[in-house]
């Protein structure tokens, strides 16, 4: 196995175990022995749960309003993203969104409802426990305009020039090949279409024991990308008009962010 095979195996097995934790804490059992809800005590290893010890949410379900959860919660509650995408994405009606690493699926349900039964929402993600939950999420909404397909961020299965909007939710950070991902992004996205992450930065201070640190993949961490490199290598994938916008404080050498930018 190569480098980056390894770096995907860990973050694969992380949301795994995830995924079972979150189907053990539906069924009724606590999760990981603190009885907490799956979104807290299932959240990034690299982090005292998902708030801080000053009270601020930073990963997970806290991060969404009871109206943006709406028609979702049950998967919004699994949630271990940094973010929320789907509150920037400007989604329209009709349209079709893709979700990259699309975990439990609240993300793909709110922009199901958004772009409504003439649009279309796609979660994609490598993991087959994550997937399995995510399904029974949406067929337990009632939820009809969506598909979860397996695969990998950096091999998309979707034609060139399928989709409108990419989101994605603290999952870009985790890719070994983050150039390979932005352009299989680009590549599935129709030109003039749109892409709307939450995702993390690292400080250009980070220290290099962080970033050695391969469990600190799975927390979203030692992956994360600097704003400098993340807006280069949007451009160099064929993206235009980035913005980012820093949200909240995820780690001392790292912090959320939206990330917007347009197919050229």
């Amino acid at each position: 196995m190569t480098a980056n095979d390894d770096i995907r195996e860990i973050v694969r097995q992380r949301y795994a175990e995830s995924a079972r934790q979150l189907t053990t804490v539906a069924a009724g059992a606590p999760c990981c022995g603190s009885g907490g809800s799956g979104g807290s005590c299932c959240g990034p290893s690299t982090l005292e749960g998902n708030v801080t010890a000053e009270g601020t949410v930073v990963f997970g379900s806290g991060l969404y309003s009871q109206e943006e959860a709406e028609g979702a919660t049950a998967a919004v509650e699994a949630s271990l993203g940094c973010g929320v995408p789907t509150a920037v994405a400007d989604l329209h009606e009709g349209e079709t969104v893709l979700d990259l690493g699309s975990g439990a699926g609240g993300d793909v349900l709110i922009s199901a409802r958004r772009v409504g039964p003439s649009g279309r929402a796609i979660g994609l993600d490598m993991t087959t426990e994550m997937l399995e939950l995510a399904r029974k999420n949406a067929a337990d909404a009632g939820v009809a305009n969506v598909e979860f397909l397996h695969g990998y961020l950096e091999e998309i299965p979707l034609p060139d020039a399928s989709v409108d909007v990419v989101i994605s939710n603290c999952v870009i950070n985790l890719a070994a090949d983050k150039d390979v991902v932005l352009a299989e992004a680009a590549r599935v996205t129709r030109p003039g279409g749109r892409f709307a992450v939450s995702d993390v930065l690292a400080d250009v201070d980070m220290d290099e024991a962080t970033r050695a640190d391969l469990a600190a993949y799975t927390g979203c961490i030692a992956g994360a990308l600097t704003e400098q490199e993340y807006r280069a290598a949007l451009a160099g994938a064929g993206w235009t008009d980035v913005e980012v916008r820093p949200t909240h404080r995820v780690h001392e050498h790292a912090q959320s962010a939206i990330i917007r930018a347009v197919r050229a």
